[in-house]
């Protein structure tokens, strides 16, 4: 495989699972990782890895029980945080910037407040918000899925005392926060996300009329608003209190 081959997939062991990602931009750019939501891949990103590309080297990883990588069968959080911990350490990614959304961005936001000097930015999609819900009861497909089917019991990790200790773990995030949210005809409870941007210490809250599926439906518009921000805090030194 060669530079010239954007998107294609690599493989990495992460801890104890392998898995695949794709990367995009060039080698020696800072480095943006995207972490996607339940359910899709890595391939969810190429429109707005493509676009970020040229300032950025993107990487975007199939996480445990999706697409390419490893499905060993067991599902949460923090084993999602834990993977996104070990595959930055085994790409030698010193300091990145960090995108997730929906369920992806629980990692993402669980990491930047475990790895404060790990973290550079990071930016929230539609993020699943840390305070107990509903249990959900999911009737599975009939057809072949690109994930493993157990993965969906993620959505139902959002439970006490586990949820009020994620929640809590945001006052202790560092790094400049940009929380972007769907509107009303995203699933997901509004004032939750900006209760979450009043948790952060350093966050912005910007609201893209798009539904839960921000980057996919208004691409353009998402990646102006997190390419913006992404710049503007590239060269700004760290948080350290």
């Amino acid at each position: 495989m060669t530079e010239t081959e954007p998107g294609s997939v690599r493989r990495v062991l992460a801890g104890r699972v392998r898995l695949a990602y794709r990367t995009w931009g060039p080698a020696q750019a800072p480095p943006l990782v995207l972490v996607h939501a339940l359910g899709e891949a890595s391939l969810d990103w190429a429109l707005v890895a493509a676009a970020l590309a040229p300032a950025w080297r993107v990487y975007a990883p199939d996480l445990r029980g999706h697409g390419a990588s490893d499905w060993p069968g067991s599902y949460t959080i923090e084993w999602l945080t834990a993977d996104l911990a070990a595959f930055i350490d085994a790409l030698g990614l010193d300091r990145v910037a960090l995108c997730g959304h929906s369920i992806g961005a629980a990692p993402a936001y669980l990491y930047a407040a475990g790895h404060p000097g790990r973290v550079a930015c990071l930016v929230l999609e539609e993020p699943a918000p840390p305070w107990p819900r509903a249990r959900r009861v999911l009737t599975r497909p009939d057809e072949p899925l690109p994930f493993d089917w157990d993965v969906t019991e993620l959505s139902n990790e959002f439970t006490d005392p586990r949820a009020s200790a994620w929640r809590d773990s945001l006052r202790q995030i560092r790094a400049p926060a940009l929380i972007v949210a769907g509107g009303p005809d995203s699933h997901l409870d509004q004032s939750r996300l900006a209760d979450m941007a009043t948790l952060i210490p350093d966050c912005d809250l910007v609201t893209i009329q798009a539904g839960h599926l921000v980057h996919v439906a208004r691409p353009a518009q998402f990646t102006e608003v997190v390419s913006g921000f992404l710049s503007g805090t590239r060269s700004a030194p760290p948080r350290t209190g």
